[in-house]
């Protein structure tokens, strides 16, 4: 496999990884949305970094690296809502120890845009760690706590995808290219959220579901919480594709486990560290199903908001309270990092929605 393959649309991004890997420094920072290939990015800036031709891709060292089995390059996850300061300790023993097997070792630090009151604990491991170390960071964005360590750091920025790149990516890959426009549009700039939505049979109801709204709110509030009550369960239902990924993965974890056990005469039990392999599954797993629940409802709220947009432009006597309800529907996208009730945060804004005459009925 080559280097940076499974990297879409962003060339610039990959052409400043490939500059740096030839003279690299002591730490990097991948900024970025997710789903925009920071993660795979990192993987392949590691290999090159550990690869002794230069990283080609195709050397034993690149597979290895590529198929996240190399010793000499850690990948921290957070294991609770934020990094905290144990996690801080933990990073920093982890860059103090050796390579294992040459002069150099990549710690690959994900979610650092949530590392609050443990950024100070970092800044002197990341500012000055050993010479074998180098540190790969992945934010979504900088927030004022990861600043300092920012400045720190060579910025590689990853922009969101183009609805076209992403669409031309599905297409390539067997998807039906109506249906690899639609999750194209709806996966705001994200590919692997784009592949998550082609492959779910209710993709399209639960979009038309959220633009059907405006049309069945009257302005009472049991009909809101009715709505509501419906729109979480379809949050539910999202996680269908997702879940069936993760029992495959699972699957196949356990599959080279046995393996394992197998080459190293067990037949019961297992290595602490392929236990800690199904316990870092188990973790990566539940992160990524609360992610698609926050995604998908913000792919809702965007659909929802496209429809009083569109009246918007038609003009007319119902202009101002369409603007108010996309305000509306705005402040509750930007409001869901800090309530994370998504039931509640629905009832209370088509309780509002419906009180507005831009939400009841068709355009008039």
């Amino acid at each position: 496999m080559n280097l940076y393959g499974d990297v879409i649309g962003e060339d610039a991004a990959v052409a400043a990884l490939r500059t740096a890997a030839a003279r690299p420094v002591h730490a990097y920072l991948l900024v970025g949305p997710p789903g925009t290939g920071k993660r795979a990015a990192a993987r392949s800036f590691a290999a090159s970094l550990l690869c002794p031709n230069g990283g080609d891709g195709t050397c034993e060292t690149c597979r290895r690296v590529l198929a996240g089995i190399h010793p000499d390059v850690t990948v921290v996850e957070r294991e609770g809502p934020f990094i905290n300061i144990e996690a801080a300790r933990a990073i920093t023993r982890a860059a103090a120890r050796s390579p294992v097997e040459g002069d150099r070792k990549v710690l690959i630090l994900l979610d650092f845009h949530l590392v609050r009151e443990a950024g100070p604990a970092l800044l002197k491991t990341i500012e000055e760690p050993p010479a074998s170390t180098v540190f790969v960071i992945l934010a979504d964005y900088v927030p004022p706590e990861l600043l300092t360590i920012a400045s720190r750091c060579v910025r590689i920025d990853f922009a969101p995808l183009p609805e076209a790149v992403i669409a031309e990516a599905l297409s390539r890959e067997g998807v039906d290219s109506q249906l690899a426009r639609e999750a194209a549009t709806a996966a705001d700039g994200r590919l692997d959220r784009a592949r998550l939505l082609a492959a779910d049979p209710e993709f399209a109801t639960r979009r038309q579901t959220w633009q059907e709204i405006p049309a069945r709110l009257d302005g009472l509030g049991v009909t809101a919480v009715a709505i509501a009550g419906e729109l979480v369960e379809l949050l539910e239902h999202s996680v269908t594709p997702l879940r069936l990924r993760h029992e495959e993965e699972m699957a196949d974890l356990e599959e080279r486990n046995a393996r394992m056990n197998e080459v190293n005469g067990r037949t019961t039990g297992g290595s602490r560290v392929s236990k800690a392999g199904f316990r870092d599954l188990e973790e990566r797993q539940r992160r990524e199903v609360r992610r698609q629940r926050t995604d998908e409802l913000k792919a809702g709220l965007a659909a929802l908001a496209g429809v009083y947009r569109d009246r918007l432009v038609a003009g007319g006597p119902g202009t101002a309270d369409a603007l108010a309800a996309v305000e509306l529907v705005q402040q509750l996208y930007t409001n869901l990092a800090y309530n994370p009730n998504e039931l509640l945060q629905l009832q209370a804004l088509l309780v509002r929605l419906g009180r507005l005459p831009a939400g009841s009925g068709p355009t008039g």
